[in-house]
């Protein structure tokens, strides 16, 4: 991928990132022919702006949020820290900290002039890449879909489970979503990466509550 200071084939300058994303990887994606902002485990990213939102998703999940009048959205990419009880029909702090993890997305949505009642949701992710645990994947994915149900938003599309990794570009300006399926992966890169994203939030204090608009 080419770093955001190549820009010889765009056509217009890169547009200023929103505050908050100014450390976001944003770069000229030749075959789309737009910008793009990559996201990371743990990141999320709302742009007002053409240019699209890429990641790549293994257990974690991806929600893409637009105001699908105004054209400003955004995605995240999560995943629910693993409990000691690892019953599946209980969150307890895990579900606080996917309630985070949605609710600044949303929040940031709506302070860039997105309104509630128009927007709309698309899911991606959860596949069990990682046999050797617990199935943390479905967890994030009962985990979204419950948290879309109780806020009563509009799912457009999903594309949730099975073991295979995605790759999911997001244009939130037009809601179109490519989705390429990774049928096999030529290095750890991902499954490491998750990984130490696991035990990275396994550390971590939850967050507090976040109180929607």
């Amino acid at each position: 991928m080419v770093n955001a200071g190549s820009e010889k084939d765009a056509k217009d300058p890169m547009a200023p990132a929103l505050p908050g994303f100014e450390k976001i990887n944003r770069y000229w994606d030749k075959n789309q022919n737009t910008y793009a902002a990559k996201i990371l485990p743990g990141e999320y990213y709302v742009t007002t702006h053409s240019e699209m939102i890429i990641t790549v998703l293994g257990s974690c999940v991806s929600a893409c949020i637009r105001d699908r009048v105004m054209g400003v959205g955004g995605m995240n990419h999560f995943m629910l820290p693993i409990q000691q009880d690892e019953n599946p029909s209980t969150f307890g702090s895990a579900e606080r900290y996917g309630n985070f993890a949605m609710e600044h997305l949303i929040n940031t949505i709506l302070k860039n002039g997105g309104r509630r009642q128009n927007l709309e949701v698309k899911l991606f992710g959860g596949g069990k890449i990682l046999a050797q645990m617990t199935d943390v994947g479905k967890r994030n994915i009962e985990f979204v879909r419950q948290y879309v149900k109780m806020e009563n938003m509009l799912i457009t599309s999903e594309d949730l489970g099975d073991i295979t990794p995605r790759k999911v570009a997001y244009f939130p300006m037009t809601g179109k979503v490519l989705v390429k399926r990774l049928r096999s992966l030529h290095n750890e890169t991902l499954i490491d990466r998750e990984k130490s994203y696991m035990d990275e939030i396994a550390k971590k204090p939850v967050q507090g509550e976040v109180d929607l608009f």
